[in-house]
């Protein structure tokens, strides 16, 4: 039995099969979890997520900024984007049933005892332990009856500054950015979004948020990431695992062996 992690796979479907035949994935037997964004630009998120949910038990993730932009078309806070690609999802009778699937995935979650899955990564001023907290009083309300009133306060980039004093809509947007959103640190603990590019090409006063040091993180732990493609999953540390490869930009879908820690990969010409 083995336990997969699959980066961005933002709604292509034939990618994700191509990548799951070339590692003989087997839902019987294995186990697949996704660092989130399963849908969006991508063109073909219904049949992804007609095929992640026959999947049961053998499939978990979190979620992903593409993922909650989907909740917020369907509460009615945003409209869809041509480029979003989402048309055939929100056309499907099967839309509620996968809204309300979704609503149930957490923000982050441990592979194992030592692995944590996020979108966007670990806030630098967070441990794994505070995360997860974080993670489990954004499913609270992502689950409670007024679900879409939270998403509602959702956008926008401030607070940049995490603080334990937060609260309401400015602690709920604040752990959204950070998990779901997060490149750049500045000031070793504000949350910038001006900027998407490879480290090596952002401003001096920028650094990525797995470089700046986290006390609270320890060392047997590593953390597995998507969201920012640009990276190319370079974080030159094995604690620091990025899967976000731009399958959908005609790049890379790549996934990561829990066990054996090996990385597989399928590029879009394959």
């Amino acid at each position: 039995m083995a336990t997969y992690i699959v980066g961005d796979i933002q709604g292509c479907f034939l990618g994700l099969q191509k990548l799951l035949n070339k590692v003989h994935f087997s839902p019987i037997n294995d186990r697949l979890i996704a660092v989130g964004d399963l849908i969006g630009r991508g063109t073909q998120p219904l049949e992804t997520l007609d095929y992640l949910y026959s999947l049961e038990n053998s499939f978990d993730t979190v979620l992903g900024n593409h993922d909650l932009n989907l909740l917020a078309i369907f509460a009615g806070i945003r409209k869809a984007k041509p480029n979003d690609n989402l048309d055939t999802l929100l056309a499907s009778p099967k839309l509620n049933t996968y809204i309300n699937w979704l609503r149930l995935k957490p923000l982050a979650l441990l592979a194992d005892q030592d692995t944590l899955v996020t979108h966007a990564g670990l806030y630098p001023q967070w441990s794994v332990k505070k995360a997860l907290k974080f993670s489990l009083e954004v499913s609270e309300q992502l689950q409670a009856e007024d679900w879409k009133e939270s998403l509602a306060y959702m956008y926008g980039n401030q607070p940049s500054i995490w603080q334990k004093s937060l609260q309401g809509s400015q602690r709920f947007r604040f752990i959204v950015n950070a998990m779901t959103r997060m490149r750049f640190i500045v000031n070793q603990n504000e949350l910038d979004f001006s900027c998407k590019t490879p480290p090596e090409l952002a401003p001096q006063e920028l650094t990525p948020w797995f470089k700046v040091i986290n006390k609270k993180f320890k060392s047997n732990q590593r953390v597995v990431f998507g969201h920012w493609a640009s990276l190319n999953g370079d974080t030159y540390n094995s604690q620091f695992i990025g899967l976000g490869t731009g399958y959908v930009w005609e790049q890379n879908m790549t996934l990561l062996n829990l066990s054996s820690s090996e990385i597989c990969s399928v590029n879009f010409q394959d």
